[in-house]
């Protein structure tokens, strides 16, 4: 029988005043995924793992926790960041939030 994982959870909050999501690992910042808004639309444009919290889930989770938000504010994802570009690639179910281009 295996042990129970005692890995504390990671936890996304918004920091608007930073402009930036916020993952904590058992009260320790362990990443950001920092934007900009401009009216209906969020632009996720870096995203950061500290090294030690890498290959522990914290990016997906600010990627996750951040594009449920912005789908339940109504607004639409420009995913100019490389990890939410091809996170939301991989998350098909995530690719309806995408701003298309103007024709």
């Amino acid at each position: 029988m295996s042990e129970p994982s005692t890995t504390p959870a990671v936890e996304v909050t918004d920091n608007p005043r930073a402009d930036r999501y916020e993952a904590r690992v058992g009260g320790v910042l362990a990443g950001i995924a920092q934007y900009v808004r401009s009216g209906g639309l969020i632009a996720f444009v870096h995203t950061e793992v500290e090294p030690e919290f890498e290959g522990r889930g914290v990016a997906g989770a600010l990627a996750r926790t951040s594009l449920d938000a912005a789908r339940a504010e109504g607004s639409k994802v420009l995913a100019s960041c490389p990890f939410y570009a091809g996170w939301i690639d991989r998350h098909p179910d995530y690719q309806d939030l995408l701003a298309t281009e103007p024709g």
